[in-house]
């Protein structure tokens, strides 16, 4: 039987963890796992509610709201420990509900070159899964977007990064990366790639994750058979996060590629969201301006 960590950050998740934690035996099931949860020095009841719902889990507590990437190093660090180690590791959002076997489906795809599998991501109430598949970023990609929509571009691999076909979300699908709300990672795939990238504070750090594995030959690929419902969706209606996640997303294009290329992707961000401001999206009202600010990827705030 497979032994598994499971990693959970957490920060201010009293809401989300107890329904998290009452899937997760049913999405375990077939599985030798433990439970590591790094709390980000929460101010509600999350850390109380954890001693007293799954009292076996092993805690970290950072002592700080030290970030995504931060949290998941802390916690990886706690299960290296676990006497025996372990095969795979599974990073969860608290926020996510796996659904029967979902691990189990997860771990057993880690074969042949994939270091990185992803479930179906359903949203709560919705019966057609979440296109989570992405492709690597580039100017035409991010010009796409910005001129005709996620939606529409995504049917034209050189003009979105996200996978729209249904056709992948029904078959093993290998992707430059995927979201990381959920994704189990074989334990030859952490050594190589070492710890996340606590530079980014929140977003982009799974896709830094992934681009990195690929370059060292371990792919990430949908699981089809592997679901899992994300509740999620506050990076779509908060212009703090908004802006974050395109400030993070323009700084890592930069990390590899040169100036120039950065230059044309950070305009082409900047098309799309002034676009959509003008549109009435605050959000992107938010994020367009941060772009035109001096410095502003020289740095990742935190919330």
């Amino acid at each position: 039987m497979s032994r598994v960590a499971v990693i959970v950050v957490t920060w201010n998740s009293a809401s989300v963890l107890p329904g998290f934690l009452a899937a997760l035996p049913h999405g375990m099931a077939g599985l030798d796992w433990r439970l590591f949860v790094a709390d980000n020095d929460s101010a509600d009841d999350t850390v109380e509610l954890l001693r007293a719902l799954a009292p076996e889990a092993t805690l970290v507590q950072t002592g700080r709201n030290a970030g995504y990437a931060a949290g998941v190093n802390a916690a990886l660090g706690a299960a290296d420990a676990w006497d025996g180690g372990y095969e795979a590791v599974l990073i969860c959002n608290a926020d996510t509900r796996m659904r029967q076997g979902c691990a189990r489906r997860l771990v057993n795809g880690l074969a042949d070159g994939v270091g990185i599998t992803v479930p179906l991501l359903y949203e709560e109430g919705r019966d057609t899964p979440h296109y989570s598949l992405r492709r690597e970023s580039s100017v035409s990609r991010a010009l796409g977007e910005a001129l005709i929509g996620n939606r529409r571009a995504g049917r034209f691999p050189h003009l979105s990064e996200i996978v729209t076909d249904p056709a992948a979300y029904r078959r093993p699908t290998r992707a430059d990366w995927a979201t990381g709300a959920l994704m189990a990672v074989s334990a030859g795939c952490l050594a190589d790639c070492g710890s996340w990238d606590e530079s980014f504070f929140l977003y982009s750090e799974e896709t830094e994750y992934c681009l990195r594995a690929r370059d060292l030959g371990h792919a990430t690929r949908l699981e089809p058979t592997a679901e899992a419902v994300h509740l999620g969706g506050e990076s779509q209606v908060s212009s703090r996060l908004w802006t974050l996640l395109t400030l993070n997303r323009v700084r890592l294009y930069g990390r590899r590629h040169g100036a120039a290329a950065t230059a044309c992707f950070r305009g082409a961000v900047f098309l799309r969201e002034a676009s959509r401001a003008l549109l009435g999206r605050r959000a992107s009202r938010a994020a367009a301006g941060a772009l035109l600010r001096p410095g502003a990827l020289r740095a990742t705030p935190g919330p």
